[in-house]
């Protein structure tokens, strides 16, 4: 959409096209500076909370921060407006993001410490998809999404797979050291158990004893050879999702879904799958 068209527009159609959309340059600078803003206020929300700035300039901090909030809740009442359905917008995710943006800076009026939920406008970011035109690519999520719902119950049963290791391995540990040695309940144990077997290693609580340090050995050795086990799931799933859907071409007449990907003709009906481009050699 052009200026041209943009100013043939009613005040009103106008503000909501330039707010509520990016193909117009005023739609683009708009989304380009709100981000500026939302990036800007999320500096003074950090700076804020820490206590050495906040001790010089908390003042300059307070104000900043109320100025952002007269700014996005101006923002949000305009959205309301100018939109023709302003429930749809409301309830809509950007609508919800949009108004927690500004609460928190009014319920921190009752809770201080509520000021710092104002992080929550990170997530407003989100529309920097829209301004750099990456909607499209967004749709890619999709073999991804596919691909978790395929490998689910794999999943899940390798999840439960490792909880039961996790509760063997964190029991007998509690049994062969102990509450002198550091491990004090089996919650402790099983604790330990999942910091060893996922290879993290925070080291708070160590074996002391030869049979609990061959214990942790071969918990540290099953860690290893179980940590591919879901990657491999999902990635054999994600190549089916890929491939299912380049043999996705739909026939005209049958409507069968799936061919081959460099098919021509229909290997139900013989139908041909595309329209002969003009001018194309003929058999």
């Amino acid at each position: 959409m052009d200026n041209d068209s943009l100013k043939a527009m009613g005040w009103r159609e106008r503000l909501y096209t330039i707010i509520f959309f990016t193909n117009t340059p005023a739609g683009k600078r708009f989304d380009t500076w709100l981000l500026v803003v939302i990036f800007a206020s999320l500096i003074v929300v950090m700076f804020d909370s820490v206590a050495a700035f906040n001790e010089r300039h908390g003042e300059l901090l307070t104000a900043l921060e109320w100025g952002f909030t007269a700014i996005f809740a101006l923002e949000y009442l305009v959205r309301i407006y100018t939109h023709p359905e302003p429930r749809k917008y409301i309830f809509s995710f950007y609508g919800a993001v949009d108004l927690l943006s500004v609460l928190p800076a009014f319920i921190a009026l009752l809770l201080p410490d509520a000021q710092y939920l104002l992080v929550v406008r990170i997530v407003r970011m989100l529309r920097i998809f829209r301004v750099l035109k990456l909607t499209p690519y967004l749709s890619q999520a999709n073999f991804l999404l596919v691909a978790l719902q395929g490998s689910r119950q794999k999943i899940i049963v390798f999840l439960l797979s490792v909880t039961t290791l996790i509760i063997v391995y964190g029991t007998l540990m509690y049994v062969i050291e102990g509450p002198s040695n550091g491990f004090t309940s089996i919650p402790m144990s099983i604790y330990w158990a999942v910091v060893t077997l996922t290879t993290v290693g925070f080291g708070d609580i160590v074996p002391h004893t030869p049979l609990g340090k061959a214990l942790a050995t071969v918990v540290m050795i099953t860690g290893y050879s179980i940590i591919a086990v879901p990657t491999g799931i999902f990635t054999a799933e994600l190549a089916n999702a890929m491939r299912q859907d380049s043999l996705r071409h739909s026939c005209p007449t049958c409507d069968k879904l799936t061919h081959e990907p460099n098919a021509a003709f229909c290997s139900r009906c013989g139908s041909q799958l595309f329209e002969r481009r003009e001018g194309e050699a003929r058999d």
